[in-house]
C-alpha cells in the first residue's frame, strides 16, 4: 500500500486488470451471484423469508462498496497522509459494517438449511462480495 495511498486500496479492493484493460469489481454481477446462490443452495419456499434477508444484505453490501469506490480516478485525492489514514478509516468502517449486516443474515439463512444445503453453502459462503468461497478455509467457488 506504500505509495498508493487510498487509490491503490481501492484498485486491490476492487479486483485487478481483467482481459481488456476492463476492471472488473468484485460487485459488478451482484444479481448473477444472487441468483447462482439460489439456484445452488436450491432454496425452498419455506426458507425465502430467511434467503431473502441475505440477499437483501449482499445486496446493500455491494452498494457499499460500489458507492465507496465509485469512480476513484475521478476523486480528489487526500492532501497529506494524515487525511489519507481518515479516508481509508472511513472506506474500511464502511466495508466492515456491510460485512456484519451479510455475516449476520447469512447465519440466520444457514440456521435453516438442510445438512446438504450447509454442504453447499459451505463451499459458496463466506466471502459476501467476491464470491470466491470462504477465505478462512481455503475453498474457492
Amino acid at each position: 500500500m506504500m505509495g498508493g495511498g487510498v487509490g491503490r486500496m481501492m484498485q486491490m479492493m476492487g479486483g485487478g486488470m481483467m482481459g481488456g484493460g476492463t476492471t472488473m469489481a468484485p460487485f459488478s454481477h451482484i444479481e448473477g451471484r444472487i441468483a447462482f446462490l439460489k439456484a445452488e443452495l436450491a432454496v425452498t419456499d419455506a426458507q425465502a423469508p430467511q434467503w431473502n434477508a441475505f440477499a437483501d444484505a449482499y445486496r446493500g453490501n455491494a452498494k457499499v462498496m460500489r458507492d465507496s469506490m465509485a469512480n476513484p480516478a475521478q476523486a480528489v485525492p487526500p492532501a497529506n497522509a494524515a487525511d489519507r489514514s481518515d479516508a481509508m478509516v472511513k472506506m474500511m468502517s464502511a466495508h466492515v459494517e456491510g460485512m456484519k449486516a451479510v455475516a449476520a443474515a447469512e447465519k440466520a439463512l444457514y440456521a435453516v438449511l438442510s445438512d446438504s444445503q450447509k454442504t453447499i453453502a459451505d463451499e459458496l459462503l463466506g466471502d459476501p462480495i467476491m464470491g470466491m468461497g470462504c477465505p478462512m478455509s481455503g475453498k474457492n467457488a
